[in-house]
């Protein structure tokens, strides 16, 4: 999974979790950070979790930059 990979590039140790829209409301009360895209973000509506949106999950750059930026790492 690219998240597993981005995270593993920056030397972060997180449990990573796969959710539909439902699931993925109950599981951001409790999570530190959601990867969605913008338009499910907006569904995903207010949770306490900071949400960090992915235009293409399949491009590990950029999964390793917006997590970087996210959890306020220096670039």
């Amino acid at each position: 999974m690219q998240a597993e990979k981005a995270l593993k590039q920056l030397g972060v140790e997180a449990d990573v979790e796969v959710a539909d829209i439902g699931s993925a409301r109950a599981q951001a009360q409790t999570a530190d950070y959601v990867l969605t895209s913008a338009e499910l973000a907006q569904q995903l509506g207010e949770v306490k979790a900071q949400v960090v949106t992915i235009t293409n999950f399949v491009d590990l750059d950029e999964m390793v930059e917006k997590l970087d930026a996210a959890l306020g790492h220096d670039a």
